[in-house]
């Protein structure tokens, strides 16, 4: 049977949804490509009604261009997911966000907050010092390097009256630092315990330097052992070089003590708001702005099965740098760092933004 010949395109059809010209917008490290929502792999299999709690706690501290759409999501908070998609979808416009050489692919990692047990004064067991800020660090006079502040006599004198609890491990005080705070149940001097929150208060200027990264250098450590466990390990199994590896990294982090009233209640992130467990993300605030919900479509740690959810950017970190970046936020407890410690996915995202507003 002769094949018949394809039936000429009409004149006034469009173009296929992938040849029509996309508005782009450039961001400083990145650049963000006008998408629809059929783009936005699982978009409509997420609770997005879950987004609220995160969505408002963010406008307190709303981006250029949301305080209009703050106050509707104040006043219409969705009764069901359904409700939510529908509203998100009629006021806001997905970007896809992509490096400026075009690349869609990044890297999704996590973090938590750590719980600690510390004294308030150095006994046995708790040796190791968290520091408040000096006062140089407010007159942004230059800051001794971590390997100074730990190992050299004067520095441990003039840094001592900023002591504000001791913990038990070294490596304790590298995670409450490199999560960038955490929660600590203190022995007081009267026997009292209290449950208290080490907020980020600075740091000393000097470079972030991955102690993972670090030690696959030296071959230490392969690549698949490149996460908190991992470092972990490796300390157990050389603890005679535990002040090695705090060394690798001259960045040190100050803390300020904060209280504690209501264990559900997340950190403050870098946007100023508390990150919500599983809805709040770190991002590269050159890349994104803070304050915007962001669509991931990634996977679950160790896993094939699909982690496709909105989120907020409503934070940042020395390691989140790039275009397409994000660590997700799991929460506190052991199964927050279980997870936190397991994530490293291949990542895409798209920012959802006021239609009426142009993102800056």
């Amino acid at each position: 049977m002769p094949t018949l010949p394809a039936a000429p395109a009409l004149a006034t059809a469009p173009p296929p949804a992938a040849e029509r010209p996309r508005a782009t917008l450039q961001r400083e490290r990145s650049r963000w490509i006008a998408s629809d929502w059929a783009e936005l792999p699982g978009w409509g299999q997420d609770r997005a009604a879950e987004i609220w709690p995160a969505l408002t706690q963010g406008c307190a501290r709303p981006a250029p261009g949301w305080a209009e759409l703050c106050a509707r999501a104040a006043l219409q908070a969705p009764g069901n997911d359904m409700d939510a998609h529908l509203w998100l979808m009629k006021h806001l416009q997905p970007w896809r966000i992509e490096s400026h050489e075009g690349s869609s692919e990044g890297l999704m990692t996590g973090y938590f907050e750590p719980l600690l047990q510390a004294s308030r004064q150095p006994q046995a067991g708790f040796r190791v010092p968290l520091h408040a800020p000096p006062p140089e660090l407010a007159q942004r006079k230059p800051l001794p390097s971590r390997a100074q502040i730990e190992g050299d006599p004067g520095v441990r004198a003039r840094l001592k009256p900023y002591e504000l609890a001791y913990l038990q491990d070294p490596m304790d005080l590298l995670l409450l630092q490199i999560q960038g705070s955490g929660r600590l149940q203190i022995s007081e001097p009267d026997g009292r315990q209290r449950l208290v929150r080490m907020a980020f208060a600075g740091h000393n200027d000097q470079p972030f330097q991955s102690l993972a990264r670090a030690l696959i250098e030296r071959g230490e450590i392969q690549p698949a052992e490149a996460s908190w466990p991992g470092l972990r390990d490796w300390s157990r199994r050389n603890p005679q070089r535990a002040a090695e590896l705090s060394g690798l990294n001259p960045r040190y982090v100050f803390f300020r003590e904060e209280p504690l009233a209501d264990p559900s209640v997340g950190p403050r992130g870098a946007q100023g708001v508390p990150l919500t467990p599983g809805r709040s993300i770190a991002v590269d605030r050159s890349s994104i702005p803070y304050g915007t919900p962001v669509w991931l479509d990634a996977t679950e740690p160790l896993s094939t099965t699909p982690l496709r959810r909105l989120v907020m950017a409503q934070d940042t970190g020395s390691a989140i740098t790039g275009a397409v970046r994000a660590d997700f936020f799991w929460g506190w407890g052991s199964e927050a760092e279980f997870q936190a410690g397991r994530t490293r996915q291949a990542l895409r995202m798209w920012a959802l933004w006021p239609r009426e507003a142009q993102p800056r």
